[in-house]
């Protein structure tokens, strides 16, 4: 398997998501301290930060406690794939998308192991169109499906895989 340029362009976005995920949690943790005040109005009523253990998977869907070990290996072998996937593609679109959708799917494992949960803290629920909380590595993994579906969408020919 060779590593191609545009391979370590989609490993790069990943490990920048990795780290913007953990830096803004950290600072949630640590500098907010969210975990003891629950919720921060940073936009009222729009947006606030608000402290959420999800043990499910983005947006709080399928979650469980007993899932914990089980959404952190499944999303290390999809990471996987999508890191061998990045060796066999030329399309920059597609590089992308699959360094964010790894990006944030190591980001929640890290804090799945750490934590036994996800740390999710972003809250437009005031809205009452959005009623998830999400984090960074959720947004990452959003826009990296929505740009696989926009490669797929503009790609002339199939995806190598």
């Amino acid at each position: 398997m060779k590593i191609t340029r545009l391979a370590v362009t989609a490993y790069v976005f990943a490990l920048l998501i990795i780290v913007l995920d953990q830096l803004t949690k950290a600072w949630i943790i640590s500098g907010v301290m969210l975990h003891e005040v629950g919720r921060v109005p940073v936009l009222p009523p729009i947006l606030n930060f608000s402290w959420v253990e999800n043990t499910g998977v983005s947006f709080g869907l399928f979650g469980g406690g007993e899932a914990r070990w089980g959404l952190a290996i499944f999303s290390i072998v999809v990471s996987a794939g999508l890191a061998w996937w990045a060796t066999q593609s030329n399309r920059r679109l597609l590089i992308t998308a699959i360094g964010f959708v790894m990006g944030g799917a190591l980001g929640n494992v890290i804090d799945r192991i750490r934590f036994g949960y996800v740390v999710d803290f972003i809250d437009f629920s005031g809205t009452g169109v959005f009623p998830w909380v999400f984090n960074v590595a959720d947004s990452a993994i959003t826009i990296g499906v929505v740009l696989l579906i926009l490669d797929s969408l503009l790609s002339d020919k199939p995806a190598k895989a």
